[in-house]
């Protein structure tokens, strides 16, 4: 029964979401649904891989996780794709820290400042199988069909292995001019000590921003160039500190886990819906590591068995 950890999952995500959310939108509402129910559903949606209209039957078939949702009644799946298309990156974000908070206040972390790392990832936009898409590039001469992606940034803590911070965009993209952002996104949510990341983000002006703004130590590979040989990235490229930068490849099980355990796609016909499903799917994976502190060890055990 791959359903049993549900539960716990629902009841996460609703107390983290009711934190935040208004329980309404505005007083003219229908006041059928509140916006932490309907955003604790899509997040459900997220980690099970559902569609709108499998999330509709499921909650249907499932008494237990409507009492624990407080839903009086199923929703309708076009109900749920009108929530998503309101739902705002303000509000993702809000809920992700929540979700830091009550991590690190349940794991009672003793470091002060965190270890960080940015990184990035694809996401696919469909269903389709990677391998039919190779062979059309590969009988296209060249003109494939599949020229953009979803791009997927994050900031993880790398000791509590939990996203800080995530940002999105189509790609191809060169994403060196995001880093500034989504580290004062991370650093707002929890105090940053140390940021990693690899020389796809190698600027003088992204090290500067770290150690200034932040205050924080900054471990960039450098490029090979010219000007690469001063300021501090000529002392990355004396002086690299390759022990501690070995730790950077923890956001990797990151990526590992959310594409394994959840999902690896974004799907959607717009850019915007796209960009809101692949922030849910991180904040799906905060609730995923949360929920595994709120469950008793003996829950996890059998939990873990009825898997295998």
């Amino acid at each position: 029964m791959p359903e049993i950890g549900l539960l716990p999952f629902a009841r996460v995500a609703l107390d983290c979401a009711a934190a935040i959310l208004p329980r309404y939108r505005s007083r003219f509402s229908k006041h059928q649904f509140t916006q932490p129910q309907l955003l604790a559903v899509l997040c459900l949606m997220r980690s099970e891989d559902w569609t709108f209209r499998e999330t509709e039957v499921r909650l249907r078939e499932h008494r237990e996780l409507r009492a624990v949702l407080q839903l009086t009644a199923v929703p309708d799946y076009t109900t749920l794709y009108r929530f998503l298309r309101r739902l705002d990156d303000s509000t993702i974000d809000g809920v992700l820290g929540e979700s830091v908070r009550r991590f690190k206040a349940q794991r009672r972390s003793r470091r002060r400042r965190a270890r960080a790392a940015i990184d990035g990832t694809g996401l696919s936009l469909n269903a389709t199988s990677s391998f039919f898409i190779r062979r059309i590039e590969q009988h296209s001469r060249g003109m494939t069909r599949w020229s953009h992606w979803l791009k997927y940034l994050i900031a993880g803590d790398l000791d509590d292995q939990i996203i800080l911070a995530q940002r999105t965009r189509q790609a191809p993209w060169c994403d060196c001019r995001a880093l500034p952002g989504l580290a004062d996104a991370a650093a707002r949510v929890t105090p940053i000590g140390l940021l990693l990341a690899d020389a796809e983000f190698d600027t003088e002006a992204n090290h500067q921003h770290i150690r200034q703004r932040l205050g924080a130590r900054s471990i960039i590979p450098a490029k090979r160039g010219r000007s690469s040989r001063v300021g501090i990235r000529g002392q990355m490229r004396r002086h690299f500190p390759r022990r501690i930068y070995a730790q950077r490849a923890k956001v990797e099980t990151i990526f590992s886990i959310i594409k394994r355990k959840l999902s690896a796609r974004a799907p959607g016909r717009s850019l915007s819906t796209q960009t809101r499903q692949a922030l849910l799917l991180g904040l799906t994976f905060n609730f995923y590591r949360l929920r595994h502190l709120c469950v008793p060890r003996g829950c996890q055990q059998s939990h873990s068995k009825s898997e295998i």
